[in-house]
């Protein structure tokens, strides 16, 4: 069993590496082997619109052509991955810009137009994403997190059969505040809940890997 847990953040100790470390290890307790990829450490770039993945017969057909820091993840997840864990922070309510681009190229090559849509990755496995967010879940709801949450779960099922979601609300975003312009949170509120809270958070996560290997 394999677990491939991709960082979508740019910090590589933080809410959200440490969450993907903690499914990591819940999913080496059940004797998975399992690596850590950090996307800020790559030079890549999204989909180029070039629809060689597209082309019937072509030898790119079902698989990104671009060449570049992503690729050797890309075809890691092809042909070894059991377990792909995504990751990434909420910036202006979405995913980070890399996670995105990194999506584009992982989903894009297998999607096929057909009516309905389908997937030709050549077998099933099981992916689960992890968000952490400054807002708390009501806010996230009032701003319709949750939809853009869903259709990501949503196109990871359609190209490779299962996807489950993982939200880490009301994050703590540092250490020290008195160093940034911070009016809009209240730093005794979030370093109590990175104290208090956090904790359960990832003992949350690593069930998540945990019980995306037994699914």
């Amino acid at each position: 069993m394999k677990v491939i847990a991709i960082n979508g953040s740019p910090r590589r100790k933080w809410n959200t590496a440490t969450l993907l470390k903690q499914a990591l290890e819940g999913a080496a307790s059940q004797g998975a082997q399992t690596e850590l990829v950090h996307l800020y450490d790559l030079d890549y770039k999204g989909c180029t619109s070039c629809f060689a993945c597209k082309q019937v017969g072509g030898k790119h057909e079902g698989r990104c052509a671009i060449q570049d820091g992503a690729t050797q993840y890309l075809r890691k997840i092809e042909a070894a991955a059991d377990v792909v864990l995504l990751g990434s922070p909420i910036y202006f309510g979405s995913m980070s810009g890399e996670m995105h681009s990194f999506l584009e190229r992982l989903l894009f090559s297998s999607f096929v137009y057909t009516n309905p849509p389908r997937s030709i990755f050549p077998r099933q496995i099981k992916t689960g994403f992890i968000y952490t967010m400054n807002l708390p879940a009501e806010l996230s709801a009032e701003r319709g997190y949750d939809k853009m949450f869903m259709a990501t779960e949503g196109y990871l099922k359609m190209v490779f059969g299962h996807s489950e979601t993982f939200c880490a609300y009301d994050t703590c975003q540092m250490d020290d505040f008195s160093k940034v312009v911070m009016e809009y949170m209240d730093p005794v509120h979030k370093l109590a809940r990175r104290e208090q809270v956090f904790p359960e958070e990832c003992k949350r996560a690593f069930e998540f890997g945990r019980k995306l290997v037994n699914v």
